[in-house]
């Protein structure tokens, strides 16, 4: 019994960590084609906006399918859902860095990647 109350911390904690990764994604994803939030295409590193064959508000719509599906794939299985959220925040901060733009904006990204690793982690341990 006591291991069981040891643990619901952990599950809980676990619990917050999935349900932020899935549908935070997921807004954002669907945030990228109606612009509410914030126009995501001043977000687009200038170097990379310049060798797009498409326009940038295509290019953003593919970025929120890949953040949909990505929030989704948290919420079905977050031990692979986290590593892919993990690895996406992980670029979309390394490519803010490399333009030096939005660098506050890279930090947190940088940040809730090492959360959402953390997250897969702590799934292989209680799922």
């Amino acid at each position: 019994m006591e291991s069981t109350t040891a643990q619901q911390p952990l599950h809980q904690t676990f619990n917050l960590l999935k349900w932020t990764f899935g549908i935070v994604p997921v807004v954002a994803g669907a945030d990228k084609f109606t612009n509410l939030l914030t126009n995501w295409e001043h977000y687009i590193n200038p170097s990379i906006a310049d060798i797009l064959p498409f326009p940038a508000s295509t290019f953003m719509g593919v970025v929120g399918i890949i953040e949909i599906v990505a929030g989704i794939l948290v919420l079905k299985n977050p031990k692979i859902g986290g590593y892919v959220v993990a690895a996406w925040l992980a670029l979309i901060a390394l490519t803010l860095l490399a333009g030096f733009n939005y660098v506050d904006v890279a930090v947190r990204d940088l940040v809730m990647a090492i959360s959402a690793l953390s997250m897969a982690r702590v799934a292989n341990i209680i799922e």
